[in-house]
């Protein structure tokens, strides 16, 4: 992976043809910033101005910009970080849009989780025009050299942007760590693990560097290898003990290892290194419950809350570990407390569902019953009605909560659907089988499990034999059933678009055929992402739709 140079771009670039956000809570903060870019340049009329995290949302809603200057710190409300966030996870802006935090906060903790989200720089107040004329070149001149790889990840055309970065990579001595490190994300994301191992060892031939140690690791994870993982992931933090990367891929691999207190001191160091992140929070409560640990539970639990009150990343599953805490710690009354605000912060039907088992199983704890059976019924009655797909943990709780109340056959139905969605999950079909074992009907349910794990298989693969024989209909409608009945199965969602494809090809393509292959694919990456099938779909989608 030998390299030769390129001619660096030249600093002086030109701010006129930009457009550029302030977000500062001081008006006088954003007069500086906004004379400061206008001596660099910039058009007046292309300089917005936000003095917090609602009116930040607002713009960046309504007008894409170039360039963001953002301060850590803006009074009451969301911070920078979390506005960064939610313009990441929402696409508010794009890979082209240059991201500086802008502030006179100097706290690790701050720094370290601004930094978490990627800003293109971190600049501390007071700066000058010849610092962000020095900084924006180099944030721009790089932009630039990924813009084409960019717009391929945008189209999902992982293969072509892989190939970008190799050709890039002939000649950009300059942006060749970020150029590899791209890669090995690209080829992990279209499922291509044995190529990312290879590449990884290559670089870690060459040069011991954190980011390709962790990537290795996370090769390990995917495969299972996870005693490899574990190892090369404590070689990591022991000569990077920041990486929180790193730090959080271990607490996973601890907990696949059944190693929980390993996996809690993990999140812990994590948390210390960068204790503002919502998610870390709720992963730290999810593990200290499960130990049993109780005060560390709640702790996490009420932080993540709390840091979620401004961000796009709440989440109501720390509500509901928060309230499973105060129910296992006999405080049914915090905990009924914790769900009505659960309910009052989320408003979607799935929210309710899972507030209401939750609910159930507290009073079910706390001996009451008659309410959670109340519950029960009535929960079962509304999952029917509403047609709300819910996440396996979801399910399986709402099936706990119905199988020690007595309804006995809404909850088998619950349990035999989740099978038939994840019939090769292992995991999960040892947790079914357990909560029939806790029913006293363990060798029933050992039979119901078995008998719907066959007929998801036969499901599944009926629509792809029927296409092989050439009788493409069928096989389009048989897949179309399957889906109906298994609606969060990843390999019907595969099936369903390869079978399409494979009607197209044959026949033509048609752009509802299309659209209805690639909404299937997109859902099935998005529940599992990274699986090679779905980027050789998609190309062989791209190829059919580029024929219209």
């Amino acid at each position: 992976m030998a390299l030769t140079s390129i001619t660096s771009a030249s600093p002086e670039m030109d701010f006129s043809g930009k457009s550029f956000l302030i977000i500062d809570d001081f008006q006088g903060m954003r007069s500086i910033l906004r004379d400061i870019l206008r001596s660099c340049g910039a058009d007046v009329k292309k300089i917005a101005a936000a003095a917090n995290g609602y009116e930040a949302i607002k713009q960046l809603v309504s007008e894409r910009f170039d360039v963001v200057l953002c301060d850590f710190n803006l009074g009451p409300g969301k911070n920078g970080q979390q506005i960064l966030e939610e313009a990441k996870l929402s696409t508010l802006i794009g890979p082209a849009c240059a991201w500086i935090m802008v502030t006179a906060e100097k706290t690790a903790d701050a720094v370290t989780g601004a930094a978490e989200y990627q800003p293109d720089a971190y600049l501390l107040k007071p700066i000058t025009e010849s610092i962000l004329r020095l900084r924006l070149a180099k944030i721009w001149a790089k932009k630039e050299a990924f813009a084409e790889i960019d717009q391929a990840m945008k189209r999902l055309d992982y293969p072509k942007a892989i190939g970008l970065c190799d050709k890039r990579l002939v000649f950009d001595k300059a942006n060749a760590t970020d150029l590899l490190r791209t890669k090995c994300d690209l080829l992990f994301l279209s499922g291509d693990l044995e190529r990312a191992r290879q590449v990884l060892e290559i670089i870690l031939s060459e040069r011991d560097i954190p980011w390709a140690k962790a990537g290795l690791a996370k090769v390990f994870f995917r495969t299972g290898e996870f005693a490899e993982a574990k190892a090369l992931l404590e070689e990591t933090l022991r000569d990077n003990p920041s990486f929180l990367e790193a730090h959080d891929l271990l607490a996973k691999t601890l907990q696949a290892q059944g190693n929980l207190e390993g996996a809690a001191l993990a999140l812990e160091r994590a948390a210390k290194l960068s204790p503002n992140s919502v998610i870390r929070q709720k992963n730290l409560g999810d593990v200290a419950l499960k130990m049993g640990n109780l005060e560390n539970a709640e702790r996490a639990f009420r932080k993540s809350v709390n840091l979620g009150e401004n961000s796009v990343l709440k989440s109501p599953d720390a509500y509901i570990g928060l309230a499973k805490t105060c129910s296992a710690n006999a405080n049914p009354e915090e905990a009924l407390k914790v769900l009505k605000k659960l309910t009052k912060s989320f408003d979607s039907e799935e929210v309710r569902l899972k507030s209401m088992a939750a609910e159930g199983l507290v009073h079910q704890q706390s001996g009451n019953t008659d309410k959670a059976k109340e519950i029960a019924s009535n929960l079962g009655q509304r999952i029917a009605a509403s047609g709300v797909r819910l996440d396996s943990g979801s399910a399986l709780e709402m099936a706990r909560l119905m199988m020690v109340t007595g309804e006995i056959d809404r909850a088998v139905a619950l349990l035999q659907s989740e099978v038939k969605n994840s019939p090769d999950n292992a995991a999960l079909l040892s947790e079914v089988n357990e909560i029939f074992v806790q029913a006293e009907m363990g060798d029933e349910g050992a039979r119901l499990v078995e008998s719907s794990r066959r007929e998801a298989t036969e499901l599944m693969n009926r629509g792809v034999l029927l296409a092989r024989d050439g009788q493409y209909q069928e096989a389009i409608e048989a897949m179309r059933y399957a889906r109906q009945g298994m609606p969060t199965n990843v390999r019907v969602m595969f099936n369903l678009a390869y079978v399409l494809i494979t009607h197209m090809q044959k026949n033509g393509a048609m752009p509802e055929l299309v659209k209805e292959a690639r909404a299937s694919l997109l859902a099935g990456n998005a529940l599992a992402p990274g699986v090679a099938r779905f980027t050789q779909l998609t190309a062989l989608l791209n190829e059919l739709a580029a024929s219209f």
